[in-house]
């Protein structure tokens, strides 16, 4: 009894390896599937110097739950890198931080 048990111990301790490995195929195929369903909804935006935009509202402007989402509009003055912008109040003042793509949307007036 104590011998089958041992023998089984070691089998187990032997394929141990595999197992793991497996495990690990299966982590990675499950992301590729996770990213890969995201990236199908992603809509990417990009935004043109001078293009009208409208700025998510941060929760301290939002007074109750009917208050407006977005705020704006607002003119972009500059494009960076990875999504960034720099904006611009209409009359010509600069806002002083920038802006990330995910918290701007197209103004149509």
């Amino acid at each position: 009894m104590v011998e089958e048990s041992n023998k089984e111990r070691k089998v187990n301790w032997d394929l141990l390896d595999e197992m793991r490995e497996e495990s690990r195929i299966k982590v990675e195929a499950l992301k590729k599937r996770v990213e890969y369903k995201y990236n199908s909804k992603l809509k990417p935006r990009q935004f043109q110097v001078a293009d009208l935009v409208m700025r998510k509202a941060h929760p301290y402007q939002l007074e109750n739950k009917l208050s407006p989402k977005w705020t704006g509009p607002f003119r972009v003055t500059e494009a960076l890198r990875n999504g960034a912008y720099r904006l611009e109040i209409l009359e010509g003042g600069a806002i002083p931080r920038t802006w990330n793509a995910t918290n701007l949307k197209f103004y149509f007036s």
